[in-house]
């Protein structure tokens, strides 16, 4: 999970810039539409849709796109529908990757995809090739300058966490898909902030990859994320820190 993980936080320095270029938002709303539809509209019974709400308020959305989205999602405004969709492929050096979409019109986003696949050197695969390498999980990103190793455990651990690990300046937690907001709710209660709180898909086994291929399998990946489709990237790779700050630095 480290290395993964490396990334998508040196990668959110550049969020606000992103967010500017509205790709977060479009992401957000595409989510909470779907996610209003599947579960409806209420955050209180739908505890898929208060994450992704609790997503929009840090990527600063106003209420005003929230409840929208949430209208159409549950019928009650018009608007597009969107069909969720698995891709799995794999990048240079044999890494697995699972991407997830949302999508009007799958062969096109389908054809697109392949194509950058293609381009940056990775190909799809089929249907169940790596998805059997990862696990949903709850997933939470804590600096150690915040609180001692004991102190952290006592408290995601009570509240169901399964593992915590130290992986440079910060502790990885991950735990049960169904003892995340559990787990959420007592670090907050404990005044403990997080980099990153997420439901992710853990890589059972990493590969890894250094040098020139370690650039091209970042390269492949940032361009997956930038599709307009694309919600979520997910790899395998563990790759020295010092490429992925690189990578993530560069505009």
């Amino acid at each position: 999970m480290s290395g993964h993980s490396k990334w998508k936080t040196n990668k959110g320095k550049k969020m606000a810039a992103d967010a500017k270029k509205g790709a977060t938002y479009t992401r957000i709303i595409k989510e909470l539409t779907v996610i209003a539809r599947e579960g409806g509209g209420n955050p209180d019974t739908n505890p898929r849709l208060r994450a992704v709400m609790q997503k929009a308020k840090e990527a600063n959305m106003p209420n005003d796109n929230v409840k929208m989205a949430i209208k159409r999602g549950t019928g009650e405004l018009p608007g597009v529908v969107y069909e969720t969709v698995t891709y799995e492929a794999y990048g240079q050096g044999g890494v697995a990757i699972m991407i997830e979409a949302l999508t009007d019109n799958k062969n096109r986003a389908t054809a697109e995809l392949r194509n950058i696949l293609s381009k940056k050197g990775g190909n799809m695969a089929g249907a169940g090739s790596v998805s059997w390498m990862f696990t949903k999980k709850g997933y939470f990103l804590i600096e150690k300058s915040q609180i001692q190793e004991d102190a952290l455990m006592d408290i995601v651990l009570n509240a169901g966490a399964e593992d915590i690990k130290t992986e440079g300046e910060n502790y990885e937690i991950t735990t049960p898909v169904q003892d995340f907001e559990k787990v959420k709710q007592a670090l907050e209660a404990k005044g403990v902030k997080w980099q990153d709180a997420e439901l992710t898909m853990v890589p059972s086994s990493t590969v890894k990859v250094t040098g020139n291929e370690a650039k091209q399998v970042l390269s492949l990946v940032e361009a997956l994320e930038e599709h307009d489709d694309v919600q979520q990237v997910y790899a395998n790779f563990d790759i020295p820190d010092e490429i992925l700050e690189q990578a993530a630095n560069e505009e």
